[in-house]
């Protein structure tokens, strides 16, 4: 356990019912009785606090004995507590002013202000959470979205840290072999059979596939879905922008080459959060500056996760305009716009037989969803399909991996593993097979932190807000 004590605001700046101040480290109890009373006359110096048990009360300002607010006070003594150390909590009126006064008198009785993130570092430092434990406490603040919160949520439990625990502890076995071997060569000759080794690294390496792929598959729960609207000009790229938006975010005239720049804007449908973009519509021009809009357009499509490239349902589009908007490796939803323009059978048959004639192969074999975004047809539709693509990848969110940091570890053991295995098929000497088992666990260990540097701890915990 650390030395000091430390202490902050815990709760959001601004006016509110409630604000609580968190004092944690070994003068945490011993603090309380310079400033907290239980009647309105001063301090009490005899209190006695009671683990886990709510204490009615008084702050005081120190040199006056001025009652500064009416609060609930909470004691939590180690190691039943949030940083496995002495905790009190303050429940104070919420209020800059209120809040600020208070912590004044917590510094003035001999603790400091704590650092961003500091309670949740020692919670790790002192044993109670591990890393990724840690790193769920940022994400449930962060969540925007129910899956996002899901997945934090799940991660707080100790799913994801169980989850490598079991793969690092069966590369750590091995490697325990290896060593044995190494220091015993006569007597244990035969202690670690190809196979075995075999066996063991492609256990790992597949459960390090698969968390990958898991992340592959739900970042966007976590980040957002990138989603880009792309066309030729004059499509309603920008009334659907608007349409998504109910209000006018982008600007929508008859002229092509009216967006000429990158319009993003946030979207939530059904608990998945998008960040939309509406892009400078694709096709020729001397224009300079739209020239440098199309190629913007170009470059955010290019690192879009979806796609919606929209046509308009009364013109056909060429096979060379085809090629130089749509994207490869999309996901790609085709949206055919004004369809309140198509008149008669075409209409009543739901435009089918038209689509047929007026798309290129390639587009025909893509989700298609009619609409009008200046009259509102077909949108709930539209937004139903692009939600869906997403929910199938949600599966289980239990055990995904939620951050590109974890992402990088693992695929540095899955590099690790690889040279391991192939040389486990090679008859490789023991001292470099441990090498690479060793690096494989180290890569596992720098997602739980048993194996994570101070600079790693530092830019973790630095991202956090101060009294968490």
């Amino acid at each position: 356990m650390t030395s000091d004590t430390i202490a902050a605001i815990a709760t959001a700046s601004g006016r509110g019912g409630i604000g609580v101040i968190r004092i944690s480290g070994p003068l945490a109890l011993g603090l309380v009785p310079h400033f907290f009373g239980t009647t309105p006359k001063g301090p009490s110096p005899d209190l006695t606090l009671t683990s886990h048990t709510m204490v009615h009360g008084y702050i005081f300002e120190l040199k006056s004995n001025r009652v500064i607010d009416e609060v609930l006070l909470v004691a939590m003594k180690a190691p039943r507590s949030y940083t496995a150390e002495d905790v009190v909590e303050i429940q104070a009126h919420a209020g800059s002013l209120v809040m600020g006064t208070i912590l004044n008198q917590v510094i003035a009785a001999g603790a400091r202000i704590a650092e961003p993130g500091e309670f949740t570092k020692r919670a790790f430092l002192n044993g109670r959470i591990d890393l990724t434990q840690a790193e769920a406490v940022a994400d449930i603040i962060d969540a925007r979205t129910a899956g996002a919160l899901k997945i934090a949520a799940a991660q707080g439990t100790g799913v994801l840290k169980d989850a490598i625990h079991a793969s690092r502890q069966e590369l750590i076995d091995l490697l325990a072999l290896l060593e044995a071997a190494i220091d015993f060569p006569d007597e244990l000759e035969e202690l670690i059979p190809q196979e075995l080794g075999l066996e063991r690294v492609r256990l790992v390496k597949t459960a390090c596939r698969r968390y990958i792929q898991t992340y592959e598959e739900a970042h966007f729960l976590r980040d957002g879905v990138k989603l880009a609207i792309c066309g030729p000009p004059n499509v309603g790229k920008s009334s659907l922008m608007n349409r998504f938006l109910e209000k006018e975010r982008s600007i929508v005239t008859e002229y092509p080459g009216t967006t000429r720049d990158l319009i993003e804007e946030t979207l939530n449908i059904n608990g998945i959060t998008f960040l939309v973009a509406d892009t400078a519509g694709m096709h020729q021009t001397d224009d300079l500056v739209e020239k440098i809009g199309i190629e913007r357009a170009k470059k955010h499509i290019a690192g879009s996760d979806l796609v919606l490239f929209m046509k308009d349902a009364t013109r056909r589009i060429s096979e060379s305009e085809l090629k130089a908007i749509l994207p490869r490796d999309k996901k790609i939803i085709l949206v055919i716009n004004k369809i309140d323009l198509v008149k008669g059978n075409e209409a009543a048959k739901g435009g089918k037989e038209r689509d047929e004639e007026i798309l290129p192969p390639t587009l025909a074999k893509l989700p298609q969803v009619r609409i009008s975004a200046l009259k509102n047809l077909g949108m709930d539709n539209l937004k139903k399909t692009i939600a869906s693509l997403y929910m199938e990848d949600m599966g289980e969110t239990s055990s995904v991996v939620p951050n590109l940091r974890h992402r990088k570890a693992l695929e540095r053991a899955m590099e690790s593993l690889k040279t391991a295995e192939a040389g486990f098929l090679n008859l490789q000497d023991e001292e470099t097979l441990a090498m690479d088992i060793r690096l494989a666990a180290d890569s596992l260990g720098e997602i739980t932190g048993d194996t994570a540097g101070i600079d790693i701890l530092d830019t973790i915990f630095s991202k956090f807000c101060l009294g968490k």
